[in-house]
Formats: C-alpha cells, sequence, structure tokens
C-alpha cells in the first residue's frame, strides 16, 4: 500500500453523536480529505443504551457537517447489526480503515465488524486506542478488549501509559506513540475581556478553569480543597503569597456521577460563593469563551491515559497545571507551559500558588512554540504509514 490517495472509512462516533471522540473522527476526516483521499465515517445509531449513558443526552444540538460524508448505521448491542455493516464495508473494499477504541464495552461490536471486513483480503486496519484499560474496570473488559485486538493490524496510542497497556496484549502487532492534535475546531480565540463579558466574569479576577466531564477519576473533590486551602490562606493572612486580591474556580461541564457528594462538599468547604459553575454540556459555539476567560486550566486527574482538555487549551493558548499521572506531564512541560504536580491536595494546592505568583505571561511564549508539535497532518501521516508497512 503506497501513500497516494486513498479509499478511507472511519469507524467510531461522529454528528449527532457529542463528545471528544466524535469532534476528533470529523477533524480526522476533513484532514484526509484536504490531503486528497477518498473518507466516509460508519458512526452508530445506537452507541450507549440510555441506562448506561451517564450524561443528560449522547447528541449534538449542532447542525450536521454538510462537508462529511457520516453513515449512522452500528448499533453496539445488535450482533446481527454488526454483520451487516461489517458486510456492507467489506464490500466496498476500502484501503484503509481508522477505528477508535475507547471502551471494552464497543469490542464485541466492532471487532465483529472488522472480522467481516478483513475477509475481503484487501482492507488493512488501524486503531486510534485512547484507552486499552479503561478508568473504571467492569467485567468482562480483558475479554472484549483481546476479542477487540485480533483483527486489527496496527495501532496509534497518544501516549505511554495506552502503550503500555496494548503491550500487555500484544507484543507483535506494529504501534506508533502520535501526540493527540490540537482540536482547533472550535473557533479562533476571543480576547479575555469579550470572553469575560460573555460569560457574565468579574474582568478583574483571576480565573482557574476546570472543563469537561466530571467523573471521580479526574479529582475534582481534590482541587475543590485544593482551592479551599488556597482561600483560607489568603483569609488568614491578606499578605500571603498571592497577589490576586480575588480568585474564582470555574467549573464547565456536565456531572457524569452523583453530584450529590459534589454539592455537600462545596457547602463544607464554604466555598460557593466563590465558584462559577456552568455544570452543563459546552455546546461546541461556546468552548471558546471558557477557555478564553480563564488565566490557568487545571486538570488534577486521579489517573489519565491523555486528555482532550490538553490540546484544547493548547490551541486557545491558556497554560496549564496537570498532575503526575497517564500521559499528562509529556504535554505539559514543566514551568514551560504550566506546572505539574503531585495528584494530592496540599500539591495542587501549591501550584495554583506558584502558578499565580508566576503569572499566565510567563508561560506564553513557551506554550506558542510547544503547540507547532500537535499538527493534525502528523497523525495522518502516522496512520498512514502503519497502514502501508503493517
Amino acid at each position: 500500500m503506497n501513500l497516494s490517495s486513498k479509499k478511507i472509512i472511519i469507524l467510531g462516533p461522529a454528528h449527532p453523536l457529542r463528545g471528544g471522540i466524535a469532534i476528533f473522527n470529523e477533524r480526522l476526516a476533513r484532514q484526509f480529505q484536504n490531503e486528497g483521499h477518498d473518507v466516509s465515517i460508519y458512526s452508530f445509531s445506537l452507541q450507549y443504551p440510555g441506562f448506561l449513558f451517564p450524561g443528560t443526552t449522547q447528541y449534538s444540538s449542532e447542525p450536521a457537517p454538510a462537508d462529511l460524508n457520516i453513515n449512522i448505521k452500528v448499533n453496539s448491542i445488535n450482533p446481527l447489526n454488526w454483520m451487516i455493516v461489517g458486510n456492507e464495508i467489506k464490500k466496498q473494499k476500502p484501503d484503509l480503515v481508522v477505528v477508535r477504541y475507547w471502551l471494552p464495552l464497543m469490542g464485541p461490536a466492532l471487532g465483529t465488524i472488522l472480522r467481516r471486513i478483513k475477509a475481503n483480503g484487501h482492507t488493512k486496519i488501524v486503531c486510534i486506542a485512547d484507552n486499552v484499560v479503561p478508568h473504571e474496570k467492569r467485567a468482562g473488559d480483558h475479554a472484549f478488549t483481546k476479542y477487540f485486538i485480533k483483527p486489527v493490524d496496527a495501532f496509534v496510542t497518544m501516549s505511554e501509559k495506552v502503550m503500555t497497556d496494548l503491550r500487555s496484549f500484544t507484543q507483535t502487532k506494529p504501534a506508533v506513540l502520535q501526540p493527540h492534535p490540537l482540536y482547533d475546531v472550535f473557533g479562533n480565540a476571543v480576547s479575555k475581556e469579550e470572553a469575560r463579558k460573555h460569560l457574565n466574569i468579574n474582568q478583574n479576577d483571576f480565573i482557574f478553569l476546570f472543563f469537561g466531564f466530571i467523573r471521580k477519576y479526574k479529582g475534582l473533590d481534590m482541587l475543590l480543597e485544593a482551592f479551599a486551602k488556597l482561600k483560607a490562606a489568603k483569609h488568614q493572612d491578606p499578605n500571603t503569597q498571592i497577589p490576586n486580591p480575588k480568585f474564582q474556580l470555574l467549573i464547565a461541564g456536565e456531572f457524569y456521577e452523583d453530584r450529590k457528594h459534589y454539592d455537600e462538599q462545596i457547602a463544607q468547604l464554604g466555598i460557593a460563593d466563590d465558584l462559577i459553575l456552568k455544570t452543563e454540556f459546552i455546546a461546541d459555539s461556546e468552548v471558546k469563551y471558557y477557555l478564553c476567560a480563564s488565566d490557568v486550566v487545571v486538570q488534577p486527574y486521579r489517573n489519565a491515559t491523555q486528555s482532550g482538555v490538553t490540546p484544547l487549551a493548547y490551541h486557545f493558548g491558556i497554560p496549564m497545571i496537570v498532575t503526575n499521572v497517564g500521559g499528562l506531564p509529556a504535554f505539559v512541560p514543566q514551568g514551560k507551559v504550566g506546572l505539574v504536580c503531585e495528584p494530592n491536595v496540599a500539591s495542587i494546592a501549591e501550584a495554583m500558588q506558584q502558578f499565580m505568583q508566576k503569572g499566565s505571561a510567563h508561560f506564553l511564549p513557551h506554550l506558542q512554540e510547544e503547540k507547532k508539535k500537535y499538527g493534525w497532518d502528523k497523525m495522518t501521516a502516522a496512520i498512514l504509514q502503519l497502514a502501508a508497512t503493517a
């Protein structure tokens, strides 16, 4: 298989499904199209049964992209559908199928579809593995993942953690680590003044941002405690080394678990007046305002592979504080693009204080230079090279 124009099918979520993986797949399809390839996406007619989906809705309110060929056909829980979809793609004889894998629950459906496709003796299959071992483990994970991996020819991972997990399943299949490209589909940055006016946020406050779905592994509870610790230090000693007279924590994202214990924690810590809660799904058209209104994005994760929030912060030029877990610190050089701390309350609070002392301006030149590494053309090149040699 050479690197000339190819017929490519991306197998994974896309519009009208919402979320980071759908956005990624659509952006990847556009990059392949821009490079002269014939691209279509096979997405889900049913991705998760309603009782398994933790948010309010799986579907986007944004208009369908007019420039993409999206086939809404895959039913994740219907074995007959897997055979039908697999045979349909098999007959098309695409040169390349790029399949996303992020949850073992999808292993049976995707693994069966891929087996049917492989029967044509022509198509190469490259998987972009977001996770191999999930953040929240369930019975059947190992068997489902093993079933999925067998028909795949090669893999792209976006962090060392996922690569290590992948190698616990297969030592021999080709795999490369290619960093998550920047999310550049949410429009251009706006000024901090405009963003804060749009969100009705005080222009002079220092704003920490927690962005994205709220799940236990993302450590929002630790961030709330760390924020309360900073507030207490400032209250007890107004001359403490916290230069900003007022700072707030902006929490933007939908709860993917019961919010009750977070509400109780906020009340117990006495920080409700210093929080800006936007705890619903953030529409694509609104994303830029939350990032651009902030001084720093905080990712206080307990564990991680890679994060879609990191390339989002890069795109909008916002420095980061991340915990030293998974692939996070590899993409946030210490003291340059942001600060790396340990996944505990004391370390997170210390990093937040250090960041305010340094100020955002310290990090911006480094951030602009570092972001050049994360182009979509690098992702497509890695995929095509794998397909050519697998």
